[in-house]
């Protein structure tokens, strides 16, 4: 039957184009189209790719016409506001309304389902307080930091020049520096881009070591030596592994590699740039904290941290021994939840590898309270802290500040098009195709960045002054309920266990007996 459609096709367009030389030109209306599409009939029939193409010569380019715009149809049309994913429609509204100054309100009631099983809830006070003027930060610099940091509690999370376009990146760090908050660089090393407008930088090196990599691939202490120096740069950061991809490398397609990027990364032009999954300069967890003691003394003493996607209670807690047999702390540590994630990942990896961030994050406070290290070591939250109300549920479960990604993205006009591997971002955020960035205008765009972040830390103070608390030191995991499916409303601080302060030292309660005394500081053993 096909072939007798595509014989018929043939048929007419040669029939038309007959007519088109031999009675009028207008005949070359019907006659080309036709003429078109038998030639794409005849393609499909003999290709041997797609067997929907041998099958449906022409029509079958519908359904992968109809394939390609889903996303767009499901977001559009199809999802409601509250069940959209990776980020809901209201989430997202939120933050392009706070980004705009719009005030960020909604009539007539919850559209989210109270009683659902997971539902989450913040217990407000019947006796709020006043909402502090300022919004407080949090000092960043342990014992052996000569520099400390004072950390605003929502800031830039990691997006490497590279994977985010030169505009994208002047963008969120211009709001940064007006909204005085800082910018992770992410592993993609430090460009003109972070560095011209003067917005404080988190330096963050990963396993690539990028813009302090020798020409083997390796850890280049002068170059780290020289560029951590910056005025700029206020806190250096090494990543263990991050949210969507936790135990893989990231990857930069070739084709993002212009001469700029493989300049600032020390990599050739136009060569796909895969980071190695693990680091060259330890291996076992005495090891990281030694080198962590070693970028700090190269840093002249700023501030130090790791970040990390939890998977192994007993390897994080091998690092606690670590960091208590060599007397040294990082000044800070970033928990990444598995829900995280702004660069493309595997998706095996990205849905079943790591802790989401409630468990991740709640795994590290307690960790280091119940080794006697919580004092001295700062903890951020990153994975998928978008509004206020998640800022004080991070801060509560242990966090000290809290790092946003996606959300910076919709800031600067991102629209969750999914194409961010792809090198076709529809707004020119995640892109290095000039024509697409120049679509981003980075004036616009930086004052919604700062517009947002500051919006958002004043919505966390406000719910926080709801719940009768003047300041994130007053927080504690009760303040927060979750529906169970026997139908209870139970706080957190009844959900998991909370350590006392070292704990884990003297009389090691049962649940966590097992892994603290299987946690080797000299392997990473699970």
């Amino acid at each position: 039957m096909r072939f007798v459609v595509v014989v018929l096709l043939t048929i007419c367009g040669a029939a038309g184009a007959v007519a088109a030389l031999a009675v009028s030109p207008w005949w070359w209306c019907g006659a080309a189209p036709l003429l078109a599409l038998a030639l794409l009939a005849w393609a499909d029939l003999v290709q041997p790719r797609h067997s929907i193409l041998r099958n449906y010569p022409v029509l079958g380019h519908l359904r992968f016409l109809l394939e390609s715009l889903r996303p767009e149809l499901q977001q559009y049309f199809v999802e409601r506001n509250f069940d959209g994913r990776p980020y809901d429609r209201d989430t997202r509204s939120i933050v392009y309304e706070r980004a705009k100054g719009v005030d960020a309100e909604q009539p007539f009631g919850t559209e989210r389902d109270v009683y659902a099983v997971g539902h989450e809830s913040l217990v407000p006070s019947l006796a709020p307080v006043r909402q502090p003027e300022e919004a407080p930060r949090v000092r960043i610099g342990g014992p052996d930091c000569t520099q400390p940091y004072d950390m605003a509690l929502l800031n830039v999370s990691a997006m490497s020049f590279g994977s985010l376009s030169a505009n994208a990146i002047l963008a969120l760090n211009t709001g940064a520096a007006r909204g005085g908050f800082a910018h992770d660089t992410g592993e993609g090393g430090l460009s003109e881009y972070h560095l011209r407008p003067g917005g404080d930088l988190v330096w963050e090196i990963g396993t690539g070591y990028f813009g302090c990599r020798t020409p083997d691939g390796g850890f280049d202490p002068e170059q780290f030596a020289e560029k951590a120096a910056h005025p700029a740069v206020r806190c250096l950061s090494l990543k263990l592994s991050q949210g969507a991809k936790p135990g893989i490398g990231g990857v930069l397609p070739g084709d993002k590699v212009n001469a700029e990027i493989a300049s600032v990364r020390g990599v050739p032009q136009g060569e796909t740039v895969v980071s190695p999954p693990y680091h060259r300069v330890f291996s076992t967890p005495r090891e990281l904290v030694r080198f962590l003691a070693r970028m700090r003394e190269l840093g002249g003493g700023k501030p130090v941290g790791f970040k990390l996607c939890v998977g192994s209670r007993r390897q994080f807690l091998a690092v606690c021994k670590a960091m208590r047999e060599e007397d040294v702390t990082p000044d800070f540590i970033v928990v990444d939840g598995a829900e995280g994630g702004t660069g493309a990942a595997p998706l095996e990896f990205a849905d079943h590898l790591g802790m989401p961030l409630t468990e991740g994050l709640i795994t590290v406070h307690n960790a280091l309270v119940g080794t006697g290290l919580r004092a001295r070591v700062r903890v951020g939250a990153s994975g998928k802290v978008a509004t206020g109300s998640d800022l004080v549920k991070r801060l509560l479960m242990g966090a000290d500040y809290t790092n946003a990604a996606r959300a910076m993205m919709f800031a600067v006009g991102c629209v969750q098009a999914q194409r961010c591997h792809t090198n076709r971002c529809p707004t020119g955020v995640a892109t290095q195709d000039a024509r697409r960035a120049r679509a981003l205008n980075v004036a616009d765009k930086s004052t919604r960045v700062a517009r947002y972040q500051e919006a958002t830390v004043k919505s966390a103070l406000q719910i926080m002054a709801a719940m009768g608390v003047s300041e994130p030191g007053g927080l504690h995991p009760g303040q927060l309920m979750r529906r169970e499916p026997d139908r209870a409303f139970r706080p957190f601080d009844e959900l998991y266990d909370w350590l006392e302060d070292g704990e884990l030292l003297t009389a090691a309660p049962e649940a966590w007996a097992a892994d603290w005394k299987h946690a080797d500081p000299d392997a990473f053993a699970i």
